[in-house]
Parts: structure tokens; C-alpha cells; sequence
């Protein structure tokens, strides 16, 4: 694995490299610092080595941060993070909350069983069969199949995953303006994952939980856009109805539903 670090639109892994944007380029945050050791240990763990590309002053940076990190010192998460300022509201990503965001058809079965399930569980197939499909267009290694992924919680990437899945393709402009159709999406309190026994800290993500995450003990809210109401309220436990919102998707693009649901949330 690369990682590459330099200035990018956002912070990403894509086959077998991590393009690590800086919000203050060339000077690397501690928050920064910290999840390029976490993107390096947690490829380590998996039998992965790491190789840094960047500017001598970061590569310094990122060598004094060192003892820090074996330390076991932690970073706060920052309130609000910049790497990625496409979001065109906060410029940044807010990270009170995560989302994990799904299709309608998978929230049926996620409320039906009580839990969300990493993509081996949930559809039943070895990590490395996930890994070879035709759809992992990233190229992310079987592990990764492992785990439930979740973005932070004003950002659109979970929505546009599954359009793409719902297309057979990467979504265009239109598909994400008048064709939008929102998922399902479950939000959780940062603080409250990041102390769950399974959480994991990859560098990329916010974290991800592997193999299973019960929502009678962690969900915060799930929101589900109103003209799916009909369709999936069956399926919802009685004990997790007074936690779920319907929505009615009346935005102009997928930027200003995840505004939308990210203001709602807060005020719940």
C-alpha cells in the first residue's frame, strides 16, 4: 500500500493507495498525523506494509509524531474536519455523528434481524469472493468486507454508493440531482462507536465496527425517506419505532438532502 500524501479534493483509498488530503497543506494537523499511523497499523495488522510518499517537511512531521503514537496517546476528534470541503453548507465534515447508509430493500432486512452486518455476514459470501466482484471498483482488499463502514454525518458519499449500486455504475450529475433517490440512512454518536469493542480506526473512515452492530444498543436515529414509509415500516421492531424519522425528499440534489437529514438530526 501507498500512501500518498499531497493535494487532493479529499482523502480517499483507491486501489492500493491512500491519497491523504491536508486541510493546512503542507502542515499536517495531529489529527492528520495520528490517522495516516492509524491507515499504517491497521494495514500492518492485515499483513499489508506501507510505503509514504510526501514533501521532506511532512515526511518530518510524520517521523516526530511517531513516539507519540506508539505512546498510545490519542487525539480529541476535532468538531469539525477539512480535509474534504466539497460538502458546499459546511465546507468540512461535521463529526458529532455517523451514518451508515443503505438501500431500502437492505434497511428491510437490517430492521428485521436488529442489526447491521458487514457485507460477509450480510450477504453471506467469503471476504475474498466480495473482493473479486466486478462492483468493488476500489479494489479494496478482503478484510475490508469484514467490517460496517460509516461515513461522518453531513456527508453524501453513503447515498451516492448506493446509487451506484442501484445503476450498475458511477452516478452522473443528473442521477444525483433529479434522478436522486435517497437511502436509508442509521445514525450513531461518534463518542459511543468509538468506545464499541469492535471499533476500528483505519485512517480513512471515521471507523468501522467489524462483523456485527446491534441497533437496540447504539442506534441514535435512522431516517427513512417518506415515500419508502409504506414499504418498510412492517419490518421496524416495536421497541425501535420511537427512533426512526420519515423524511420527505423535497431537495434538489443529493447535497441538500444530506444538509436536510444532517439539520433534522440535531434537532432530534
Amino acid at each position: 500500500m501507498r500512501v500518498k500524501i499531497g493535494r487532493f479534493d479529499y482523502t480517499e483509498c483507491w486501489d492500493g493507495v491512500l491519497y491523504k488530503n491536508l486541510s493546512e497543506y503542507p502542515t499536517p494537523t495531529a489529527w492528520e498525523l495520528q490517522s495516516v499511523f492509524d491507515f499504517i497499523a491497521y494495514e500492518k495488522a492485515n499483513g499489508r506494509t506501507c510505503e509514504i510518499e510526501a514533501e521532506k517537511p511532512i515526511v518530518a512531521a510524520i517521523d516526530a509524531y511517531q513516539s507519540v503514537y506508539e505512546s498510545g496517546k490519542r487525539v480529541p476528534c476535532p468538531r469539525r474536519l477539512t480535509e474534504c470541503k466539497a460538502c458546499p453548507t459546511y465546507k468540512g465534515c461535521m463529526t458529532d455523528f455517523v451514518v451508515h447508509t443503505t438501500s431500502c430493500e437492505n434497511a428491510e432486512k437490517v430492521f428485521a434481524c436488529g442489526s447491521i452486518l458487514s457485507s460477509v455476514r450480510a450477504r453471506k459470501k467469503s471476504a475474498e469472493e466480495l473482493a473479486n466482484e466486478a462492483r468493488n471498483a476500489a479494489k479494496d482488499p478482503p478484510d475490508y468486507f469484514e467490517y460496517i463502514l460509516f461515513n461522518w454525518g453531513n456527508c453524501q458519499a453513503g447515498d451516492r454508493l448506493v446509487m451506484e449500486r442501484a445503476l450498475g455504475r458511477f452516478p452522473k450529475e443528473e442521477d444525483l440531482s433529479i434522478g436522486f433517490s435517497p437511502g436509508v440512512r442509521f445514525y450513531f454518536r461518534y463518542e459511543d462507536l468509538a468506545k464499541h469493542s469492535s471499533a476500528c480506526f483505519d485512517g480513512v473512515l471515521p471507523l468501522r465496527i467489524k462483523d456485527e452492530l446491534k441497533l437496540e444498543d447504539h442506534l441514535f436515529a435512522a431516517i427513512i425517506p417518506a415515500e419508502q414509509r409504506k414499504k418498510i415500516e412492517s419490518y421496524i421492531p416495536e421497541k425501535l419505532k420511537s427512533r426512526v424519522h420519515y423524511l420527505m425528499n423535497d431537495c434538489r440534489d443529493i447535497w441538500s438532502w444530506s444538509e436536510k437529514v444532517y439539520e433534522y438530526i440535531k434537532t432530534i
